[in-house]
């Protein structure tokens, strides 16, 4: 299956090997890795042996952890990577996560992409809680949850291995019930 999800300035759709490249580049930024715990990759290839297990699982029939790539609509450009790991389906939870390449910072396209992501996941997927962690030092990405209605639950003491050590989490949820932006543009189901 293929899945396109459109905003009004980008394209998200599955990651495929063609991908490799500008991953191993949005990967190898000091800035997007400084919140990021695979650290940067020593080459090609290990940024291949991460990505090939994702490529693999977009690939089945019932996904349940997505690995998105975020493109402009414009010119066609990578922008980034937006995850979506579906918990037990009793559950009715997904976790997001996402990482832009700096070029794109402070535009607003990480809140653009997460909205309707949180709409795709309720809407198309049925879902009952959208859950995200973040380092307690990446304001940026703390911003962006709390601008598309996620409220902060709590905090996981030391839980991520960053470069600069370990650093706290907070957690973060929006519930199908809250209040959350709405997005008029629908994804396209090949």
């Amino acid at each position: 299956m293929t899945i396109e999800i459109l905003t009004e300035r980008t394209r998200v759709r599955l990651i495929k090997l063609s991908d490799l490249n500008s991953i191993h580049k949005l990967h190898s930024l000091p800035e997007t890795d400084e919140y990021n715990t695979l650290g940067i990759p020593k080459s090609v290839e290990e940024t291949k042996s991460i990505i090939e297990p994702w490529i693999t699982e977009n690939e089945k029939e019932n996904i349940r952890n997505y690995t998105f790539a975020i493109e402009s609509n414009l010119n066609n450009d990578f922008i980034g990577l937006f995850g979506l790991k579906l918990g037990h389906k009793k559950y009715k939870r997904g976790e997001v996560w996402y990482k832009i390449h700096s070029a794109y910072w402070n535009k607003g396209i990480a809140t653009e992409v997460l909205t309707r992501m949180i709409n795709y996941g309720f809407d198309e997927l049925n879902l009952h809680r959208i859950q995200a962690g973040v380092a307690l030092g990446n304001i940026g990405s703390i911003k962006v949850l709390e601008k598309v209605g996620f409220i902060r639950e709590g905090r996981g003491r030391q839980i991520l291995p960053l470069k600069s050590g370990w650093s706290d989490n907070y957690e973060f949820s929006i519930l199908e019930t809250d209040e959350r932006k709405l997005s008029t543009t629908k994804p396209k189901l090949h």
